[in-house]
């Protein structure tokens, strides 16, 4: 199927990619990838431009792929915010995770288990591996093998239909829907590069998929319903350190708790890193959340590395002798008399 250009208000999917009208699904695949690594904030400084770019890339790939969004786009059915006239309006408007993290380091989520109803994997270039694809819809994995389609099914048993006999038993009662989540802790090279997880939903079904890379502490990754009822099942994951580090893409985040007296002088204090502590000055009126970077201290993605921030945080002793209160009871009537003068 050719290319058809979009109208003066659309954005051109094509171009973005980079990809002459009419690509296949490979092609779409290797655009995505490198587009996907070239604007990619945690690679670019966190530049706006890249970041705003990022964005685009991720909706022309999540277009494209879906042969319904596609044919939308190129008819001119696609509404100003994505959305396509008949479509489902909470469909996902970015790739599927899997593909997600296949177009980033070539290697997408994998169910494992006994069961053979799993169905064909669907044709992929010989490079790719034969995994289970996405349900059509792109919002998670058909646990199947297959879209169920009622249409096909109702004509399939109509084809066979003679004549009435006995009433067919009652459907199974409808379970119902609570989303699940799973906390995964990374080490920060696993965060960086990826990491395989095993997981094992309450069906015991087990799944096997990788964490995207330049992943943070705290990112939540949504499986669509894999868990009882149609529930979605969330991965929380945790990348930290013994000494209190937080990653973040390639940042290293780092709270450092000052006495109000060494926050208002300020001091030189120790700081944990990644290779090992330093000692960091800290500026005299450093108030809670300030902010302080040790560049060149976070991870390394090729020829990019990342700093690591230091975030001020200010904490008052919970036992103070009568000297120390005092001395905040003089401190707080100095302020009365700033503030009283003309």
């Amino acid at each position: 199927m050719s290319g058809v250009a979009p109208s003066s208000d659309q954005s051109d999917y094509w171009a973005i990619l980079g990809l002459e009208p009419g690509g296949d699904a490979a092609a779409l695949k290797r655009a995505f990838r490198a587009q996907a690594r070239r604007w990619h904030p945690d690679l670019n400084g966190s530049d706006p431009v890249a970041e705003e770019r990022f964005k685009q890339v991720n909706e022309a790939y999540a277009v494209l792929s879906d042969p319904r969004r596609r044919q939308a786009w190129e008819s001119g059915a696609m509404g100003p915010d994505g959305a396509a006239a008949g479509l489902d309006p909470f469909a996902s408007g970015f790739p599927a995770f899997e593909d997600y993290c296949d177009a980033l380091f070539g290697a997408g989520p994998r169910r494992r288990g006994g069961s053979s109803d799993l169905g064909e994997p669907a044709a992929e270039p010989a490079a790719e591996p034969a995994d289970p694809r996405p349900s059509s819809d792109g919002r998670g994995w058909d646990l199947k093998g297959r879209d169920a389609d009622p249409e096909a099914a109702f004509a399939e048993a109509a084809a066979g239909f003679t004549g009435v006999t006995h009433a067919p038993p009652p459907p199974p009662p409808v379970m119902a829907s609570s989303d699940a989540e799973t906390l995964v802790c990374l080490t920060p090279e696993q965060a960086l590069s990826g990491a395989q997880v095993e997981l094992e939903l309450p069906d015991g079904t087990c799944v096997e998929l990788w964490t995207p890379p330049l992943a943070g502490d705290g990112w939540r990754l949504r499986l669509a319903g894999v868990a009882p009822g149609g529930a979605d099942h969330f991965l929380q994951l945790q990348v930290r350190t013994p000494e209190g580090l937080r990653i973040d893409g390639l940042r290293v985040d780092y709270q450092l708790e000052l006495l109000p007296a060494d926050a208002v002088l300020g001091c030189s204090a120790v700081v944990p890193t990644l290779a090992g502590a330093v000692k960091l000055q800290v500026p005299p009126a450093s108030s809670s959340g300030r902010l302080l970077r040790l560049r060149g201290r976070g991870l390394q993605w090729g020829d990019r590395r990342g700093d690591q921030l230091v975030e001020v945080r200010i904490v008052v002793p919970e036992q103070l002798d009568d000297d120390e209160r005092a001395l905040y009871r003089r401190l707080r009537e100095l302020a009365e008399d700033e503030d009283r003068r003309p």
